[in-house]
């Protein structure tokens, strides 16, 4: 049936508004999908001629990551994934957000100066103006322990200078004075001069030696966490501003010894076996003190069965879980060069601690101070992932604990140099994973591994130079050949940079994280980022033992043949994929992180809190000062409508 012009017309008509209709409908339908929504959606699209893609392919980096397989890596970067979105979106964003958190979470009003502090983050653009966890809890057992006694304390612990401690004084904002210092108190002055006007008077007790100082033993400390949950209030009407004029502070004219002077309780331990002492601070039930608890029952809380693959790396280096394991395997816990603890809990700054210890954590100085054998310079990070080697690459000196020649086998680099080796690792076997041949993409343990020929092709890994042994160090003429050393620029070539533990932390990583590089982490120590920085999202975790060092580096780059291709009977080889767009990624998300929460900005916001929250615990009306408003005063500075804050904000109160 031929159509008029007329009926031509209106159909014409009738399918344009069909049409017209079909489109603003899917327009409105894509405005309430996020970007990945819409990625997602597009992706189930079938096109035709297309083969999907195999379960093992690279995937493109950015978006929400999602495993390709069932390798435990691949798993714990999903579940890390997940854990940093509800990170970023917890976030207070405004000032009457964050001190209600403050005091839904702490019990407290912030102290003194908080809304100034909350002024100077958000100047420098602070990600995540509520997480100062680490602060407050180095802080809450001081709450136990009057404040003329902290101050006694903190004034006089620098007199004795064999002990290790410095002194920086501060009266009417200005640094006034410091004793016994040492480039460590130097650096941490000009750091406290950016922050200074701010601050009460104070005096600072700073860790000198490389070794952290305190540890309190376990009954004793839950005493203390317990008197600090009953002072908990929340008064109204407090004071906006610290208490002037106190007792027990320096006599700035005048270094003669108080007519009483609180005893810190010092001990050497130089040499010693340190769990012998940190066992004291582990609840009776852990592994460093149930004689019951077998290795396998301690390990599963921290790894994986399938390659030894770290799963919480707070327990890794945990040492009431993981001590009695690596006790005799890392210098530090083994022989100690700098050891002089104390059981008293007492107010000491420290640049890292292990978990045992109740040092008072600030941003390590190699952070803050510039000097090109730690500081990040992009220029010497010019290559892409794909352009930088297939190689991880380590440089370090001997350091970690006093070497003899029967006991360096126990220190943790030497340890590493060796595992590394290709010569020494000749007619060796170590464990990796390999996928299952009737299970693509599902892994098991084989552990009939040779990794001599992959650790010659994969990794460069030596000493430098020699030093803290005894009576010298000429017995590693016939153990280690030296090699050169390797500045940022070389060690940026390769993809993989493996950070481990000297005397204590390392001052290199923050350089890694920053690089373009993947940042591969082993350490018993804790520092003042560690609970910004995600496991397997922003750096990938390492035993301290290095028992899945090879788990690790075949994940990221590969290892055999392809499953069918494989031979048959027990001799077969293992196989796994690479992994490259997971190693980029991750080196990515590292990178990216770390220009937004480990700059020198943010270890001013830090130390700006830290001495704000100090000032308060050493304060004779800590109980009586602080910040009680709701927050309104900055609603303008924050730039929020009320229509917008009510709701939520007054929930939060």
């Amino acid at each position: 049936m031929t159509l008029s012009k007329p009926r031509k017309r209106l159909l014409f008509i009738v399918l344009a508004t069909f049409a017209v209709f079909a489109i603003v409908a899917n327009f409105f339908v894509f405005l309430g999908l996020t970007g990945a929504d819409i990625r997602s959606q597009f992706s189930r699209i079938p096109l035709p001629r297309l083969s999907r893609k195999p379960w093992h392919s690279q995937d493109k980096i950015g978006g929400p990551y999602e495993p390709r397989d069932a390798h435990p890596i691949s798993l714990l970067m999903a579940e890390a994934d997940k854990n940093w979105v509800v990170y970023e979106n917890t976030r207070s964003t405004t000032f009457r957000q964050t001190i209600a958190k403050y005091r839904r979470k702490y019990g407290r009003h912030p102290p003194p100066g908080f809304k100034e502090w909350y002024q100077f983050a958000r100047k420098r653009n602070v990600h995540n103006i509520d997480d100062f966890e680490q602060i407050m809890d180095d802080l809450r057992p001081f709450w136990a322990i009057e404040p003329k006694v902290l101050r006694n304390l903190a004034a006089n612990m620098w007199r004795d200078d064999k002990n290790g401690v410095a002194g920086i004084h501060i009266r009417n904002h200005k640094v006034v004075k410091e004793t016994n210092k040492s480039w460590r108190s130097e650096t941490l002055v000009t750091l406290i001069n950016k922050l200074v006007k701010h601050l009460p008077d104070m005096d600072i007790a700073m860790n000198r030696l490389d070794q952290p100082r305190v540890v309190v033993p376990w009954e004793d400390m839950q005493a203390h966490l317990k008197k600090e949950r009953e002072t908990r209030q929340l008064r109204p009407n407090v004071w906006g501003n610290f208490t002037t004029e106190m007792d027990n502070l320096l006599n700035i004219t005048s270094e003669e010894e108080p007519a009483h002077k609180e005893d810190p309780e010092w001990f050497a331990a130089h040499g010693k076996q340190y769990m012998e002492t940190a066992k004291l601070a582990c609840p009776p039930e852990s592994h460093a003190r149930n004689g019951d608890m077998s290795k396998a029952d301690a390990e599963a809380s921290y790894k994986n069965r399938l390659g030894g693959i770290i799963t919480n790396f707070n327990l890794s280096s945990d040492l009431c879980t993981v001590g009695p394991q690596i006790q005799d395997q890392h210098g530090f816990l083994y022989s100690g060069s700098t050891v002089i603890p104390t059981k008293r809990l007492v107010p000491i700054f420290g640049e890292c601690k292990v978990n045992v210890n109740s040092d008072i954590l600030f941003p390590a100085n190699m952070y803050w101070k510039h000097d090109e054998r730690y500081d990040y310079d992009e220029k010497h990070d010019n290559l892409n992932w794909e352009q930088k080697h297939d190689s991880m690459i380590w440089r370090g000196v001997t350091s970690g604990g006093t070497q003899t020649p029967e006991n360096w086998r126990k220190m943790h680099r030497q340890r590493l140099v060796r595992i590394l080796n290709s010569t020494e690792m000749t007619d060796q076997a170590v464990r990796i994973l390999s996928e299952q041949p009737e299970k693509q993409g599902e892994y098991e343990n084989f552990r009939q591994f040779h990794p001599s020929e992959f650790a010659a092709n994969h990794t460069d890994v030596g000493f430098t130079e020699t030093m803290s042994c005894v009576p010298d160090c000429t017995f590693y003429d016939d153990v280690f050949a030296m090699k050169p050393m390797a500045p940022f620029p070389e060690q940026f070539k390769q993809k993989f940079l493996v950070d481990v533990d000297g005397h204590s932390f390392s001052g290199r990583w923050h350089a890694f994280l920053e690089s373009k590089s993947l940042g591969i982490k082993a350490t018993i120590f804790r520092e003042w980022h560690d609970s910004r920085l995600f496991a397997w999202r922003h750096f990938v975790p390492m035993d301290n033992r290095y028992d899945d060092v090879y788990s690790i580096l075949t994940y990221f780059l590969g290892v055999g043949a392809r499953p069918e291709q494989r031979a048959v009977g027990p001799t077969e080889d293992a196989y796994i994929p690479q992994h490259e767009a997971e190693g980029k990624r991750l080196a990515n998300q590292g990178r990216e992180w770390a220009k937004k929460v480990l700059r020198r900005e943010d270890i001013e916001i830090y130390m700006f809190r830290l001495l704000l929250e100090y000032g308060r615990i050493m304060d004779d009306n800590r109980d009586r000062i602080g910040y009680d408003g709701d927050g309104s005063e900055l609603d303008k500075y924050d730039g929020v409508a009320k229509t917008r804050w009510t709701d939520k904000d007054t929930a939060a109160q």
